[in-house]
Order: structure tokens, then sequence, then C-alpha cells
């Protein structure tokens, strides 16, 4: 690491003021605050210094993801080849790689698109680039269908950036979680790609891997989309919790997800206080269902199908966007488990509640704060009186 650091110094002063690269000045500090802790420091007023800023933050977010995106590579493979009847003919890495070779493009695509237009609007405005994109990049792939043609990857990646995240003044300044803005975006503007009720399998081969299966053999239900038609999912409890079932490439396996968690509570970078609470919120009002026979599985089911966890754990926790006084967190994570869970239910033109239920509670989050921190300053000045 000496030697690069040397080297960044060495070429630092190509990109300063009147250098031969000054054009490309917010894509080398940009470099050199993620490789590097920077050395700068604030001048005025009182601050607490830490190595721990902002992008080590989103690069131990994004470490959190990965056991989610590897299994997901993992469970593309495995579906693609139960479709085409070959799965217990084929070994273990021939699975992975199909599915990493299928999910590697979006990645690509979403880091390409969005960074490219943070690295031009950084430079337009003669700013720092903003690391914020580094999680929404990943976590973009991770909750769309595999299905998902790449250049409408690509046009999410751009509102993103631009209408969910720029447009309120960049990272740390958005109301909305920025992915989920994204794949609304998607859901509403092109439906029958998005809406979750229909299988997600790749159909062709890719490098010679994997088969060119026919379009009827791939025609799957997702289990919420066969739930949503008011049939029982016949996946086991198992598979769910395992993960091996139909559903967004990031989405399917709750030990998974289960393992980002940790991480994110270990590093204090979660709140285990929204987490719990959403987890909590879902399931009494899927037990309430079930008491009265208005939904077909266990209240349990509902927090492992779907993007329950995920959201529960990658977004609701998401610190710009979700309360940040601790009553008010309990409060915020309990109404999405109950929203997300009544949407599913009550509505089965939506297979998915998750989404709608965080974006709706992002938008009321600064409320709840509101009334938390009005509550404890009117209970203080009873007591002083």
């Amino acid at each position: 690491m000496s030697a690069l650091r040397k080297h960044f110094d060495k070429i630092k002063p190509k990109f300063e003021k009147d250098g031969k690269l000054h054009a490309f000045r917010s894509l080398y500090e940009g470099f050199e605050s993620f490789l590097f802790v920077p050395n700068t420091t604030a001048k005025s007023g009182t601050h607490i210094h830490d190595a721990f800023d902002s992008k080590r933050m989103m690069s131990v977010v994004v470490l959190a993801l990965m056991p989610a995106l590897l299994f997901g590579m993992y469970n593309v493979g495995y579906q693609h080849f139960l479709a085409a009847g070959t799965l217990a003919t084929t070994g273990f890495f021939t699975i992975f790689i199909y599915g990493m070779l299928a999910v590697l493009p979006k990645i690509i695509v979403s880091y390409v698109v969005g960074l490219g237009i943070e690295f031009a609007w950084a430079q337009w405005k003669g700013e720092e680039i903003q690391e914020g994109y580094l999680v929404t990049g990943i976590i973009l792939p991770m909750i769309i269908p595999i299905g998902c043609p790449l250049w409408i990857l690509a046009l999410a990646a751009a509102f993103a950036v631009i209408f969910a995240k720029e447009i309120f003044g960049g990272t740390g300044m958005n109301i909305f979680n920025v992915a989920l803005i994204a794949r609304a975006f998607l859901f509403f503007s092109y439906p029958q790609k998005m809406s979750g009720d229909q299988v997600w399998i790749a159909h062709d081969s890719i490098f010679g891997i994997g088969h060119d299966l026919n379009v009827d053999a791939m025609t799957q239900a997702t289990p919420l989309g066969e739930l949503a038609t008011g049939a029982v999912p016949d996946a086991s409890l198992a598979d769910m919790i395992i993960g091996f079932i139909p559903g967004s490439i990031g989405e399917t396996s709750v030990i998974a997800i289960a393992l980002g968690a940790i991480i994110l509570l270990w590093t204090g970078i979660a709140s285990w206080k929204t987490m719990c609470s959403v987890f909590a919120g879902g399931a009494l009002t899927a037990l309430l269902f079930s008491a009265t026979d208005m939904t077909a599985i266990p209240f349990y089911e509902h927090l492992i199908l779907g993007g329950f966890a995920f959201g529960a754990v990658f977004m609701a926790t998401d610190p710009v966007t979700s309360a940040r006084t601790e009553t008010g967190k309990y409060i915020y994570g309990f109404l999405i488990g109950v929203i997300a869970i009544v949407v599913r239910v009550m509505n089965p033109g939506f297979p998915e509640g998750m989404m709608l239920a965080i974006l709706l509670m992002n938008m009321f989050a600064p409320l709840i704060d509101y009334c938390v921190v009005q509550r404890n300053i009117s209970r203080r000045m009873k007591r002083t009186k």
C-alpha cells in the first residue's frame, strides 16, 4: 500500500488546478479517498475525528451484501438447470458460474451508468464524488428479476442517481431510499418485467454453459405470485429459508441475508431496533390475518418470502431515510412490517408489499422523529414545573 500511496502522491499535481488532468480531479479524489483515509480535517468548530468515514461504512455494507449476492448467483444457475431437468447431473461450479455470468453484466451496467453520472455531476459542480451509489449500485441489480433487460437496468440506474439522489442535494439529503425509488420506477413503468409474479429463470445458454430453454418451459410463478392468486406455494419451508425458490437475485436466501444482518449489527451500522421492529410488525399482522383465514400460509412464511427479510435488513435500516430517534426507530420499523403484510394480503395486484411499505414510511420518518422529540420536550417541561 505504501508504493500505491507514493504513486498517488506523484500523480496528484496533474489533477490539481492548472494541471494537465484537472478535468478529472473529481475522479482522482474519489479513488484516493476510497483507497486511503483522507488526511484533511476540519479547521473550525467541534468535530469528532474518526477513520471510519462514510466510504468505509459503505464498504462494510457492500461486504454484508456479499453472502446474499453470491447465493443469488448460485440460485440463478440452480433455477435454470432445475427448469432444464439437468440439475442432478450438473456440478456445483457449473451452476455457480452460469449464475455469475448472468448476474455480473447487471452489476457492471449498474455501476458504469450510475458512477459515470456521479463522476460527471461532481466534475460539473466542482465537488468531490459522493459515495452513496457504492451501495445502491450493487443493491439495484439484487432487487430486480434476472430476466430484466440491461437497458432497463441502465435506465433505472440513471433515474436513481438523478431523480432519487442528486435532485435532493446528493448523498445524505435524499428522503427516499435510492434503490427502492429506482425499483418503483421500473415497477410502474415496466410492470410485466417487474411484477414479481412471473418466473425469472434465465432461458439462454451463456458461453456454452446451460441450455436454450423454450419460453413455455420457463413459465413458473414465484411463491408470492402463487399466493396472490390464492394458491398455496409448493416450496418447502427448508427451500424458503435456504433460498432455493424463484425470486429477485438477492432476496431469496434468509440465511445469507441473516449473515449480512450480523455484519451490520456487529459493526453498529444498522439499528437492531429498526430491524427487529420490522419483523415484529410483520409477524403480528400476518398472525392476525392467519387467525382470520385471510392468508393461505402461516405467519412466519410471510417473513421469509419475497423481499421482506432483505428489506428489513438492508433497506429499512438505511440511516439516511429511516427514523433517527431511538423511540422513532421502533415505530418506523413496526409500521413498515404492518404495511408490507397488509399490501400483500389485501391487494393481490401487488404480490410484494415491502417496497411500497418502506417508501411510504421514508416519507413519514421525519414526522415520527418530530413527534418523538416534541413529546420528550413536553415531558421535560412538565418535570421542570
